[in-house]
């Protein structure tokens, strides 16, 4: 079984800045495909970056392409999400995700989840 923890969301004004980390434990993470969803209220849970066993490997969704930057430390267990130029409609619960195979973009794919941290962003 995989445990997930986030940590770093809060509140930041349009235009700022951001970064959340996502910590694994009970299995290691090179095995694990990761990924990072959002979901704000209302709305179906959303595909922001896949990250492969390797950082070159990165699947970006087009809304954040270019503003949110993804990254995997197989020896810390931690995957990062920075997250710059932010927009009020980047407000979400952010979630860590991880998967025992390559990763898709259907969130219900996906085997492990974090509890989730806000990221509320102002105007």
């Amino acid at each position: 079984q995989v445990q997930l923890v986030e940590s770093g969301g809060g509140l930041v004004q349009a235009g700022g800045s951001l970064s959340l980390s996502c910590t694994a434990s009970g299995r290691t993470l090179s095995t694990l495909t990761m990924g990072w969803f959002r979901q704000a209220p209302g709305k179906e849970r959303e595909f922001i970056v896949g990250i492969g066993w390797s950082s070159d490997s990165l699947y970006y969704a087009d809304s954040v392409k270019g503003r949110f930057t993804a990254s995997r430390d197989n020896a810390k267990n931690t995957v990062h999400l920075h997250m710059k130029n932010l927009k009020p409609e980047d407000t979400a619960v952010y979630y860590c995700a991880a998967e025992s195979g390559p990763g898709t973009y259907y969130y219900a794919d996906w085997d492990y989840w974090g509890q989730g941290t806000q990221v509320t962003v102002s105007f």
